[in-house]
């Protein structure tokens, strides 16, 4: 069997681990005689599968026990609209738009309250972070929202935002799990899990408990309430059952690893080794500014469009795949999420080294 290298945005790179862990228990999990696919989700293996795995990644994140852990559907998407469902007490809140994703969460919000994009790095095509020291804060605002990591543009907050004292809300979809955070700095942290910890169609969020209440918006849908998920323990209607089976195969593969410093760590070798590269190269250029760069997702051009398409078409003849940038930014994107190996990225800085020469003099 002959494995890629997958650099996909997402649905992205797993662990081989768990994949083939996943793989034996297929057609009998634990001594149960099914799958984990066909399993009742009341079953008493089920429940212990959805405990364990909130308990690793309560262990991982060192998640204080005032949050509540949801594992709920509808992609980050949908919570563009229940966060504001459920948080716009006073009917305001405030956004940092910094890409593709973050403008989309702030228009969804302007439907049900007065959205206001504070801050904004639209004016160089979302290629840095704008300066989040001193903004202009609403003081009627009930959270400030961010996306944490831009999957598209490159970026990522490595300083989080001075929020006066207003609750933080953010989106950590493609950094979730790469590097120790304190949770207590966020009202919410959530993200959809296909990008660093397992397949499409879970969402987790996790959630301060005094901002889950039953005062939400207007005829907001009973599915749409944190508070009933948060009252049944992610178990008010069906789950995505096997997808939180994997997410929580993920987590024990971190923590066997040596946690979230020890996947930091391994996580600023490779972007340092592709950024490295980039930054002395003759033909490719990364699109990030510097001090705003993603550790998660690396994006770089040649300048040339028709160079990049043959770029990307002979990368993935080598066996390097899903490299095809988002057509926002165009060029190439090399998402190194955490199951991304240090040797996944000396083959792509081998075969960006080999290209170079073969297209400069």
């Amino acid at each position: 069997m002959k494995r890629v290298y997958n650099f996909s945005a997402g649905p992205a790179v797993l662990p081989e681990e768990v994949l083939r862990e996943a793989a034996d228990e297929m057609l009998d999990y634990q001594g149960t005689g099914m799958s984990v696919m066909e399993m009742s989700h009341r079953s008493k293996a089920f429940d212990k599968i959805i405990k364990d795995a909130e308990q690793d990644l309560r262990d991982l994140m060192g998640i204080p026990d005032n949050y509540k852990v949801l594992f709920l559907q509808g992609g980050a998407h949908l919570q563009f609209a229940m966060i504001p469902m459920n948080f716009m007490k006073n009917g305001v809140a405030d956004y940092i738009v910094t890409g593709h994703w973050a403008e989309r969460a702030w228009k969804e919000a302007s439907k049900y309250g007065k959205a206001n994009c504070i801050a904004s790095s639209k004016d160089r095509n979302y290629s840095y972070i704008p300066d989040c020291s001193d903004l202009p804060i609403d003081e009627d605002a009930d959270y400030v929202y961010i996306c944490q990591n831009n999957t598209i543009y490159g970026t990522q907050f490595h300083t989080l935002p001075n929020t006066k004292g207003k609750t933080l809300v953010a989106d950590v979809s493609s950094c979730f799990l790469s590097e120790p955070i304190d949770v207590e700095k966020y009202g919410m942290i959530y993200g959809g899990v296909q990008k660093n910890i397992g397949p499409a169609g879970v969402v987790i969020a996790i959630i301060r408990e005094d901002l889950i209440t039953e005062d939400v918006y207007p005829n907001t849908p009973t599915m749409l309430q944190y508070k009933i998920h948060a009252d049944k323990d992610s178990l008010y209607n069906t789950p995505p059952a096997y997808g939180i089976y994997i997410c929580g195969k993920v987590f024990k593969w971190l923590k066997k690893i040596g946690g979230l410093p020890a996947i930091k760590e391994r996580n600023e070798k490779k972007a340092a080794l592709l950024y490295g590269f980039l930054d002395e190269s003759k033909l490719f250029k990364g699109t990030a500014e510097k001090d705003s760069r993603s550790y998660m997702n690396v994006d770089f051009v040649t300048g040339d469009k028709d160079l990049d398409a043959e770029f990307v078409k002979e990368a993935e003849a080598a066996g390097l795949s899903g490299l095809k940038g988002h057509r926002s930014v165009g060029g190439m994107r090399a998402s190194i999420y955490n199951a991304m190996s240090i040797e996944g990225v000396e083959a792509l800085v081998k075969f960006m080294k080999e290209f170079e020469a073969k297209h400069t003099k």
